[in-house]
């Protein structure tokens, strides 16, 4: 006999990833609750319910878009609230049930690892337990040591301390996010010739946007003794994901400058260019910070940039778009094919004909939503294309970066906006395997091949 509660037997029934989807929106249903509390406010300051919701989604989803002013709309009670849904958002609702969790004794099941590894986009369910540990460790450690050196540093910009140290949490959160949200209106144009700030900053981005396991792996072989160091293999995916990483970076940071050499870099020293450039690049990847106004640089720079946030950062990280390994796959895939090749290697590997199919498949299906979005966004805004491109893939990599409409888009553009920052988020690949359903194996059934005339 079953005597199951139905909403047990219901929940039982629901994919890792149906169930991580419903996670989430339950996260952002909490942020918006929490958001709406007249207690993180400051004084007189009123918010639409539209634009409370925007931003628990901007923040659990680090983004960083926003439609108000976090500084002047925000008292402290409000930032630090902020804080832990960036926070969230960063590690991944998972990571963060699991803590609690395990805090609390709890033994992690078989169904609570695959949630992680969903969460995670892992392909195994061994050590789940242990990468989230070490994540949480890690990310605690930086982000307590760098909001020691940020807090003591600005101290030259911050003459009371409580403000010093809480501007250098405030920024290490958001880099380390990639959140993309500032104290500043201007984001971290205060900082524009301020090389050391910029370079700590942009450390802080990389590490939550080059992907969680990469981190893991390194520290793995930096504690390694030195005769074990040489025997020490890197995985296929951290040496896929940083070669594309910094090359994405490197490339970037060289055409950013190179399009506007004659344009905004025309009166710029050369150290002055290369830092706004490289900024710049860096910030693509998921971040949203700026150390300059984006709207002084070129159109063919803003097209470049929208590029670069759609494909995002990389898988099991706190950045969104398609991802690093997903675009050099595809990349590698369209080369191999015109030279003739049958199958995808890669540092003396093969590459799973099920990966290489799921990295075309995410492409493809985020060209879709992006092509429909801006259909749809272009039809009801009367801005510039372009403004609206780069809101659009900004929201859909997670980025933040904006040519300043955020706040002018209607109600319809800003829900559409939203459901890109959450599918970038979460993922194409986890949004995609929401809709699968529990059917009997037909993969044995085989029907007969034919033909089909392509290109």
């Amino acid at each position: 006999m079953n005597d199951k509660h139905p909403l047990i037997h219901w929940i039982q029934r629901l994919s890792p990833a149906q169930l991580l989807l419903i996670l989430y929106f339950i996260a952002i249903i909490i942020s918006t609750a929490i958001l709406s509390f007249p207690i993180v406010y400051q004084d007189d300051k009123m918010v639409p319910f539209i634009d409370i919701v925007f931003t628990a989604v901007s923040a659990l989803t680090v983004t960083g878009l926003s439609t108000i002013s976090v500084a002047e709309t925000y008292n402290t009670t409000g930032l630090v609230v902020l804080i832990v849904i960036m926070h969230l958002g960063a590690v991944g609702v998972m990571a963060v049930s699991t803590s609690i969790w395990l805090l609390l004794g709890k033994r992690i099941g078989l169904a609570e690892r695959r949630l992680i590894m969903q969460d995670q986009n892992q392909t195994s369910f061994g050590g789940m337990v242990s990468l989230i540990k070490q994540i949480i460790y890690i990310i605690l450690g930086v982000e307590l040591i760098t909001v020691l050196i940020l807090g003591t540093y600005y101290l030259r910009y911050f003459s009371d301390v409580k403000e010093a140290y809480f501007q250098g949490l405030f920024t290490t959160i958001t880099a380390m996010s990639n959140a993309g949200f500032s104290l500043d209106p201007n984001s971290l144009a205060i900082y524009s010739h301020d090389y050391f700030v910029q370079l700590v900053v942009m450390f802080l981005i990389i590490f939550g946007a080059i992907g969680f396991p990469v981190i893991i792996e390194v520290k793995h072989y930096i504690m390694k003794r030195k005769k074990k160091k040489r025997q020490f293999r890197f995985s296929l995916f951290t040496k896929v994901t940083t070669t594309t990483f910094f090359l994405l970076i490197f490339i970037g940071t060289f055409i950013i400058y190179l399009i506007d050499r004659n344009g905004y870099f025309a009166d710029k020293t050369s150290v002055e260019g290369v830092f706004y450039a490289l900024f710049q690049s860096v910030t693509t990847r998921s971040a949203g910070l700026s150390t300059m106004d984006i709207n002084l640089l070129s159109e063919t720079n803003h097209l470049f940039m929208s590029l670069l946030m759609f494909i995002g950062a990389s898988p099991s990280s706190a950045g969104g778009g398609i991802r690093t390994t997903t675009f050099a796959l595809v990349i590698i895939f369209i080369i191999t094919y015109a030279r003739g090749g049958k199958s995808i290697k890669l540092f003396n590997r093969e590459i799973y004909e099920e990966d290489l199919l799921k990295a075309v498949t995410v492409t493809m299906m985020a060209l879709i939503l992006v092509f429909t979005a801006l259909l749809l966004i272009t039809y009801v805004e009367p801005h510039p294309f372009m403004a609206l491109l780069v809101e659009i893939t900004s929201a859909f990599g997670t980025v933040g970066l904006s040519l300043g409409i955020t706040n002018e888009l209607t109600t319809f553009s800003k829900v559409l906006l939203m459901v890109l920052m959450f599918i970038g988020r979460v993922g194409v690949v986890t949004f995609l395997f929401s809709f699968r359903k529990s059917v009997p194996d037909d993969t044995n059934i085989s029907y007969p091949k034919e033909r089909m005339i392509i290109g």
